[in-house]
């Protein structure tokens, strides 16, 4: 199979790309879980990548978000002492 540098450039850049969302999105969540008593999820979304949800934004997450998790930060409050 015979590649151009164009399109193994292309495909190299789109995989960095993808990586640096997916951290982008791992950060954001255990940013937010230190300052909340609920879970954070990671879903994937067609359109932005990654998107990070609070559980407490919607109660119990909706079928159509859970089919979307792909990670999960518990948050770190707790009310226990």
């Amino acid at each position: 199979m015979i590649i151009s540098a164009d399109t193994a450039q292309a495909e190299v850049q789109a995989a960095v790309d993808h990586s640096t969302a997916w951290i982008a999105a791992l950060d954001q969540a255990h940013a937010r879980a230190q300052h909340s008593y609920f879970t954070q999820y990671i879903l994937i979304d067609g359109q932005r990548g990654y998107l990070v949800v609070d559980e407490g934004d919607y109660g119990a997450l909706p079928a159509e978000l859970e089919g979307r998790v792909i990670d999960a930060v518990c948050g770190k409050l707790s009310d226990e002492f």
